[in-house]
């Protein structure tokens, strides 16, 4: 057993990386979140109520995934090396202020959905309520500081706590809402079963604080982490918008069954956007230092190649096949959501392209708000625009158009301003190839 145990180690240390375990682990998430909608559909849940379901979902994230991940992506660099504590070994007072904090925010976030609970209500819903308001309350408290799981087991280099963290969790969240959907339960019921084991996430983060974190808080910390992290949350805020944006204006003018048909269609393929949110986090430390830049711009070209040569033939055969998985892997009432998937499918040219580590890197912040801001506009425009003519498709049109205004923005500062020349970091030949066959199956299959 020793032996077996040491050997285990020594694998996950030689083939797993902090990258990869983030990468790894967000797969997982997805993948159950996806495991979990096709078994809504094979219940006899309705498809009213699965529309529920994402509204849900879809109210909680838009009212903490911005700040959220905004605050996460600040406190990366700031672990070891900030203003306020003095690098040390032991254990840190910047992870437990940092949990604090949102934590803190997680119950200002609660009053205000409280106070705002009717005007919120009516703008998302065509029934002016929110489903399950009372353990939406509850889901937001347990589940938001969660989120700091795997980024302390990041920063504390423990890869393989973060696939076992991941698989623990996500397999009891996929076995509990599926066995209760399976066997006739109702969708307040499944929702009670993801609010449990939220409650056993939030339990493992108060085990971690306790075993890494240093007890001391400090204003001047959370001040300087305001600091760094104020451009991201709103880059953040005004970067996602345009997913919520969708959203609104599918409510607004169709009913919840149409949302539910949406939501399934609307949805970046897992693969690709954990993928590259991964390498991209990942890469952020890489180019906060001037003597590693070279090195950094090389490696991040170099694995932004290897990312195309997997993702987009795996893109590609998804265009080619979505149409007739859809129906079969769903119900024949999703097959619609087919055509909205590959238009979603279509992201991976701007999302394989990887500027904003770079300026994050550099703290050029401003300039990733700016960018997120003409997103949000083109993105609004566009969406009211395009609903009148394609409907529910034109509204994915928009969002495809918004995302790449972004990325050009990006792109376009770092060689105007900084001298980063694109092809030091992006393999232009090898995206202008796989972007081509890309948009050809797209139009042949659209």
């Amino acid at each position: 057993m020793p032996f077996a145990k040491q050997a285990n180690k020594l694998l996950l240390k030689k083939y797993i990386d902090n990258t990869a375990g983030l990468q790894a682990f967000q797969l997982i998430r997805f993948g159950t979140l996806l495991l979990i909608s096709i078994v809504f559909t094979k219940s006899n849940l309705s498809t009213g109520a699965i529309g529920d379901y994402e509204i849900f979902l879809f109210v909680a994230s838009l009212l903490c995934s911005f700040w959220i991940n905004g605050l996460i992506q600040a406190f990366l660099p700031l672990f070891r090396n900030n203003k306020t504590f003095q690098k040390n070994e032991g254990k840190s007072p910047e992870i437990f202020n940092v949990f604090v904090f949102i934590s803190l925010l997680s119950l200002l976030t609660i009053i205000a959905l409280l106070v705002f609970k009717d005007l919120l209500s009516k703008t998302l819903s065509a029934t002016d309520t929110i489903p399950y308001f009372n353990l939406l309350l509850v889901y937001i408290f347990l589940s938001s500081p969660s989120f700091l799981i795997e980024y302390i087991y990041l920063l504390k280099n423990r890869p393989g706590w973060i696939l076992r963290y991941g698989f623990i969790t996500f397999s009891l969240q996929f076995i509990l809402i599926s066995a209760l959907a399976v066997f006739g339960g109702s969708m307040e019921l499944c929702i009670k079963g993801l609010v449990v084991v939220s409650g056993i996430r939030f339990i493992w983060l108060l085990l971690l604080i306790k075993k890494y974190a240093s007890p001391r808080f400090s204003l001047p910390f959370i001040k300087e982490h305001i600091h760094f992290a104020y451009p991201l949350v709103i880059s953040t805020l005004l970067g996602s918008s345009a997913h919520y944006v969708d959203g609104f204006l599918v409510l607004n003018k169709y009913d919840a069954a149409t949302f539910a048909v949406f939501r399934y269609g609307a949805k970046e393929f897992p693969l690709v956007l954990l993928m590259a949110n991964a390498l991209s986090t990942a890469m952020i430390p890489e180019f906060s230092g001037k003597e590693k830049f070279a090195a950094a711009l090389a490696s991040l070209k170099s694995k932004s190649a290897r990312l195309m040569h997997l993702l987009f033939p795996v893109s590609i055969l998804f265009l080619l096949f979505s149409s007739w998985l859809y129906p079969r892997v769903f119900n024949a009432n999703f097959t619609e959501s087919a055509v909205i998937f590959n238009i979603y499918l279509l992201l991976i040219i701007s999302r394989l392209v990887f500027p904003q580590a770079i300026l994050t890197g550099l703290k050029k912040t401003k300039i990733v708000m700016y960018a997120s801001l003409a997103e949000l506009i083109v993105n609004i425009s566009l969406s009211v625009l395009f609903i009148h003519f394609w409907g529910i498709e034109g509204i994915a049109f928009a969002t495809l158009i918004a995302y790449a205004v972004q990325k050009i923005i990006w792109i376009a500062y770092l060689k105007l301003k900084c001298g980063v020349l694109p092809g030091k970091y992006i393999p232009v030949t090898l995206l202008t190839v796989y972007s081509f066959l890309t948009l050809a199956v797209f139009y042949y299959i659209y």
